[in-house]
């Protein structure tokens, strides 16, 4: 495991550099799954993510002469901005390389601490393959997002900021992707806190590292593809293996779905911006996948730079989860009065209309007929019972969307 006395001197770097994030007891969850949960919030990270504790760790240690050939990265958003921040602020050259669908919030924001960007690959590997063969073309130090142990010492130092918050800690929940995170901060608690268990998460779409630790031998993925953008890490590293084999407890998988819903949970409950990544373990919770009853557990919130439009699209599926919105197509006679007795049924039972739309023109329409294609705001599974009630008494048929 990494030793100790390296993530001291981490931490000794970092201080005054990046934030001692907020370590704080969730109320809601922990009221809910009888428990002690506590969020360490690394999405209020400077740059967003607790990236930049190994970015800065790692370039930090580097002499000048080597800083002044510049460096290079490789990352979906992250690693970068963390890489892009601690180049800035050394005032050394930095090319990022990023996956072609890299959210656009992230390519904004390692471009605004002055890295150049280089838009390759459609996952994260491509783009490191990339990146590592321009870093050895022109003589520069790549700056791995994981597999390098001053940027998994920098990751390590959020393990010493929580002990130094809370002790007699169960389990500590962690995102993995390539295993960066989980490597320092479970090194720390092996030696200051053995009794501690270690879980890490992946998401269902990119789980290399959890068959991989199953079988123990490296096994990739074909491909990845995950709302979870921070951990879509196809490959797994043989030395990443290694750490998490000696230092990890369990890992556990969730998928898409569940990621979404914490992701909501959070920003409802919470009023936390978390990105899919730093919501697996809160997913995990959710869906019952850890046994957390009467335990201190503790989930770092690893990042929060999602994507607007992606957010927009987990909050428009929550909401008609949750009851609270209703799409539906109802088939019309297309003739006057038609729409407003139609309408009127819905005000009478109170349901707002948010987006309508009449089409008399599809092809898949008899002569005569129109479909309306309406969208609800409802107050709740019961609300939107009654609507099909009177729907369907009025001799309405009706076709439910997502």
């Amino acid at each position: 495991m990494l030793q100790l006395e390296n993530i001291k001197k981490a931490k000794q770097r970092l201080d005054g550099i990046v934030s001692t994030t907020p370590l704080t007891k969730a109320p809601l969850l922990s009221a809910k799954y009888n428990t002690q949960i506590y969020l360490k919030k690394e999405n209020l990270q400077i740059t967003g993510s607790f990236k930049l504790r190994g970015a800065f760790n790692k370039i930090a240690s580097l002499s000048k002469q080597t800083r002044e050939l510049g460096v290079v990265a490789a990352s979906a958003g992250n690693h970068a901005q963390g890489v892009a921040f601690s180049s800035q602020y050394f005032d050394c050259d930095a090319t990022i390389f990023m996956p072609e669908a890299t959210p656009l919030t992230k390519v904004s924001g390692v471009r605004s601490y002055g890295a150049n960007v280089v838009l390759e690959g459609a996952n994260y590997d491509e783009a490191y393959k990339a990146a590592s063969n321009y870093a050895k073309q022109h003589n520069k130090t790549f700056i791995h997002p994981f597999a390098d142990d001053e940027v998994m010492n920098g990751q390590g130092t959020i393990a010493l900021e929580i002990l130094a918050t809370l002790d007699d800690i169960d389990i500590v929940i962690i995102p993995i992707g390539g295993g960066g995170l989980i490597s320092g901060i479970a090194s720390v608690f092996k030696q200051l806190s053995p009794s501690t268990k270690i879980i890490g998460v992946v998401s269902s779409g990119a789980k290399a590292m959890k068959e991989s630790f199953e079988t123990k031998t490296p096994i990739d993925s074909i491909s990845v593809k995950t709302i979870a953008d921070g951990i879509a890490v196809r490959d797994t590293t043989p030395k990443m293996l290694d750490y998490v084999l000696e230092l990890v407890d369990d890992i556990i998988e969730v998928n898409d779905t569940e990621i979404a819903n914490a992701i909501l949970f959070l920003l409802e409950n919470h009023k936390l911006v978390v990105e899919g990544a730093g919501a697996v373990g809160v997913a995990a919770i959710m869906h019952n996948k850890i046994d957390i009853e009467n335990k201190k557990v503790v989930l770092p919130v690893s990042g929060g730079n999602i994507d607007v439009t992606m957010l927009a699209q987990i909050i428009e599926k929550g909401l008609v989860k949750s009851s609270r919105k209703m799409n539906m197509i109802v088939t019309l006679i297309d003739k006057p009065g038609s729409l407003m007795q139609f309408t009127e049924i819905l005000k009478e039972c109170d349901a707002n209309i948010v987006q309508i739309d009449y089409d008399r023109n599809s092809v898949k329409l008899d002569f005569g007929e129109a479909n309306v294609t309406v969208a609800l705001e409802t107050k709740g599974y019961e609300h939107q019972e009654l609507i099909r009630e009177k729907l369907n008494s009025n001799g309405y048929k009706i076709k439910e969307f997502n």
